[in-house]
């Protein structure tokens, strides 16, 4: 009779040691794929970065008053200061006490159109 068990203990172990080695190296592959991904988002992240800065400054310098003055003579828009007549200042009514000493206002009033 022919003895198997050494001959499956020592094909089981070759088939571990060799399973083990093709796990290794396709770890270490997969390790190396996912740096360079991370590496390329990272610089996309500056390039996103720095043109969201550029834009950003772009913004501002389009708000600036002396901007703002140069693009209206452009486009000959005809606006300029404005003029004391030309501002309505608003005055908000005093609240008035309820009893209690707590102040209750309307802010608004809703009506119900059916």
């Amino acid at each position: 009779m022919i003895r198997f068990a050494p001959a499956l203990k020592a094909a089981f172990l070759c088939l571990v040691i060799t399973g083990s080695a093709v796990g290794y190296v396709w770890q270490k592959g997969e390790i190396e794929h996912l740096g360079q991904v991370k590496h390329q988002r990272e610089l996309r992240l500056q390039q996103l970065a720095r043109n969201n800065q550029r834009l950003t400054d772009q913004i501002a310098i389009l708000h600036s008053p002396v901007m703002l003055d140069q693009r209206v003579k452009e486009l000959n828009l005809g606006l300029g200061p404005l003029v004391p007549g030309q501002v309505v200042r608003l005055v908000e009514p005093a609240e008035p006490s309820a009893p209690g000493g707590r102040a209750e206002r309307q802010l608004a009033l809703r009506t119900d159109e059916n």
